[in-house]
């Protein structure tokens, strides 16, 4: 395999830096201003209401190339980053938002009750958060999303999820029921699909054990390469994994006998992403090759953000490594992404690699601008929480 920068002595020169005396890391953490409460809630908040004004119908059909409608995994994952500013904000507007969507769905998934399409699921983790902060109440909320991986754990099928976007995708809805009704079926589930997903989809898994980064599906394995010769590791998709790794340790017992090989998973990819940050904070969309649509990138950074304010807020990985990190990627969202009347810029449109949506640039609106959001609500949930 070709040795890239980042595979030679300067990717071995960088990771010792990073991971030199305590001493030195207190020094340099010492240094780092975490980001002002009071301004990533503003940030937040004005990225949020931009949205929430111009999408007043939370049922409105989502016109595009083709109609979607508005449970589309595009809007459930901004649903998932409102959700997750509610916590930290809670805002009845906010409430009422989420529940108008949620019902004017009737709780459903896209596509049906049992579709086995993880983007199609992805509502449904935000069914069970409005399910779980009415306290547990209104079992209906979660009726059709429970019988939707009741359906997947009655069969043996666990090859769902060949593209990684599906992990974050469907892996927290798994994870939430397992934690909601105590019943490890649903843990045993998610691993055998993240499993295979790992180890088999594209003849030898997704998972590249030499970089420790994913592909996006098998359409990008060896011997696709970059332009540089590097294999193709997307920015965003990348991120989801992050995302789906942080929300499946959150709801995943310790005891569990796959939590260890989803901390490992999650350690390492971060630990991949630091000598591949850019100058200025973000990250490009292809992590090995800057040259291939290199450039800011808002929503792969946004969940890098979110992945690793996560991991430091709950002591998962070193505060002193990734906190200058954190900050730096969170200040170039806040400035060079939200723009004063909260339309956010440099957010690739839908798609699989770095080409797709091309070119970016702080004014341009993707196809779809609701999973941006998402993105960047998650991040500032936890960026909020950082002491």
């Amino acid at each position: 395999m070709k040795r890239s920068l980042i595979k030679s002595g300067i990717f071995a020169f960088v990771m010792a830096a990073l991971s030199s005396c305590s001493v030195q890391k207190q020094s340099t953490a010492g240094k780092v201003e975490i980001p002002d409460r009071k301004e990533v809630l503003e940030v937040s908040r004005r990225a949020n209401q931009y949205f929430m004004n111009k999408w007043p119908d939370t049922g409105k059909d989502i016109v595009g190339k083709k109609v979607w409608p508005s449970n589309l995994w595009t809007r459930a994952v901004y649903y998932e980053g409102l959700m997750a500013l509610y916590k930290v904000d809670p805002k009845k507007e906010y409430y009422d938002y989420a529940m108008s969507w949620a019902v004017h769905h009737k709780w459903d998934l896209m596509r049906g009750t049992y579709t086995r399409n993880a983007d199609h699921q992805a509502c449904g983790q935000t069914y069970i958060d409005l399910y779980e902060i009415d306290g547990r109440k209104h079992p209906e909320r979660i009726k059709n999303v429970k019988a939707a991986m009741d359906s997947m754990i009655a069969t043996d099928k666990v090859d769902d999820w060949w593209w990684i976007d599906a992990l974050q995708m469907s892996m927290p809805i798994f994870t939430k029921l397992g934690r909601i009704t105590g019943e490890q079926k649903y843990f045993d589930k998610n691993y055998e699909m993240y499993a295979y997903t790992k180890y088999k989809h594209g003849g030898n898994g997704l998972y590249n054990q030499a970089d420790k980064i994913w592909w996006r599906d098998k359409s990008f394995v060896p011997p696709y390469k970059e332009p540089n010769g590097e294999d193709c590791y997307w920015s965003r998709g990348n991120g989801w994994v992050v995302a789906a790794l942080a929300k499946t340790l959150q709801d995943t017992p310790k005891s569990d006998p796959h939590y260890q090989e989803y901390l490992q998973d999650y350690k390492d990819l971060l630990a991949a992403l630091l000598p591949v940050q850019r100058e200025d904070g973000f990250w490009n969309v292809s992590l090995h090759d800057p040259t291939n649509f290199g450039g800011k990138e808002m929503t792969g950074t946004a969940l890098f953000v979110y992945g690793m304010a996560y991991g430091i807020n709950n002591g998962l990985i070193d505060r002193d490594t990734y906190l200058p990190v954190v900050a730096k990627a969170w200040n170039a969202i806040a400035k060079d992404s939200v723009q004063p009347n909260g339309f956010l810029g440099w957010v690739q449109g839908t798609g699989k690699e770095p080409k797709d949506g091309q070119p970016l640039s702080v004014s341009k609106e993707p196809d779809f601008e609701d999973y941006g959001l998402g993105c960047l609500l998650l991040a500032g949930s936890e960026v909020y929480k950082l002491k």
